[in-house]
Order: C-alpha cells, then structure tokens, then sequence
C-alpha cells in the first residue's frame, strides 16, 4: 500500500466519521473495528439515511449486496474508495 492510498483511506474514514456523527447517538469513538450498526446501536434505517449522506458526500453509489456486507467503518472504507475508483473509470 503507497503513502498516497494510506492518506486517501485516512481522508475517507474521518470524512464518514463527520457524516456518522449526527448518527452516533451515545458518542462512541470511531476506530476502523468499529462496527456501525452494533456499536453504535442505530437500525436499518438509520443505517440506510447515513448510507445516503455517504453517497451523497462521495458522489458514488453502494450497491444494496455490497452494503449488507458492510459491518465495519474500514469496510465501509474500502466501499467508498472502490467507488470512487469506479467513479473516476466511468
């Protein structure tokens, strides 16, 4: 892994820290083995509403397949850098 992709991934988690925070009720700290909908305690829906925030903010799209093997802030990370990856081929 480059310097260059470990900075990318760093801007990507603390960007999705941003938009988790008015999702992340009880203030817990965000670390990559966080898992979003367990540790956070937040339902499928307000799973979903951050989902779009993180669209939104990234301008890609997360697949409903890919999304619900998604559990972690760092897969949640790796998502968002694969569709930017995609984005930027398209």
């Amino acid at each position: 892994m480059t310097e260059a992709t470990e900075a990318s991934r760093a801007e990507i988690f603390d960007n999705i820290c941003k938009l988790l925070s008015p999702f992340n009720y009880s203030g817990i700290e965000l670390r990559p083995d966080t898992d979003i909908s367990a540790d956070l305690n937040i339902d499928s829906v307000t799973v979903m509403d951050f989902v779009m925030e993180v669209e939104d903010h990234f301008d890609i799209e997360i697949p409903l397949n890919v999304l619900s093997e998604t559990r972690t802030m760092s897969d949640l990370v790796k998502v968002v850098e694969a569709g930017i990856g995609r984005s930027r081929l398209a």
